[in-house]
């Protein structure tokens, strides 16, 4: 792994000195791992930001209500918020930081609203807000620029399985319990599509990427690589 995703995620870890003695150690991932893909979804999503409001206030004005496709039309990622809020905005009300990410995350299209759930993030909310802590580590994570420019969707997820290495670590786990080594998945990717190369670069032919349990994306960054 290259110094570039290593001290990526040195940085985001960097946070977890902040929830000792409140947090055993083996319960940081629970913080850490959860506001870094709310982190990334909010850089990702800040510049349709605007589009998204208007359209959306647009469209609630004529009374249409299933504003999914157009949304996600807009940001083009397959994912929106409609929340005035934004993670900077949400944090930057240093009283009230845990009910504006509440908020904020309230205006998730669906399928990320589900993602926090089965993070039971919102628990960790209140749990934070009890030791104090909602403001700092949210604020370490302003800090942060996760932004597609900066940050690749392969070094994102670099950096997302170093974290979840280091997490396995503290829990005595073996991270390959979690999600497959980069130079498995490549060989994986060469073995499945090299006797279709010929196929793969015809044109006029579709073909569909499959992976199941796809975790940070590797098996399907690196297909779309190869094809």
């Amino acid at each position: 792994m290259s110094t570039t995703h290593t001290r990526l995620a040195a940085l985001i870890w960097s946070v977890a000195d902040l929830l000792r003695g409140d947090y055993k150690q083996a319960d940081y991932g629970k913080v850490i791992l959860p506001f870094t893909v709310l982190r990334r979804l909010d850089c990702v999503l800040e510049p349709t930001k605007d589009a998204v409001l208007a359209r959306e206030a647009e469209l609630r004005a004529k009374g249409i209500r299933n504003v999914d496709l157009i949304l996600k039309r807009i940001t083009g990622v397959g994912f929106y918020n409609t929340s005035k809020l934004t993670f900077r905005s949400a944090v930057r009300d240093q009283d009230n930081v845990e009910r504006n990410l509440r908020s904020y995350l309230g205006g998730f299209s669906s399928n990320v609203a589900e993602i926090f759930e089965a993070f039971d993030f919102y628990n960790q909310l209140t749990r934070l807000d009890a030791a104090g802590l909602t403001y700092q580590v949210a604020a370490k994570f302003a800090e942060i620029d996760l932004s597609p420019e900066k940050v690749s969707n392969h070094d994102m997820g670099y950096a997302f399985e170093e974290l979840i290495r280091r997490f396995s670590e503290i829990s005595n786990e073996t991270a390959g319990e979690h999600f497959t080594p980069r130079e498995v998945i490549k060989l994986m990717v060469n073995l499945l599509l090299a006797p279709d190369e010929a196929q793969l670069t015809t044109p006029g032919i579709v073909k569909t990427v499959l992976d199941p349990a796809c975790g940070t994306g590797g098996m399907l960054i690196a297909a779309e690589e190869f094809i």
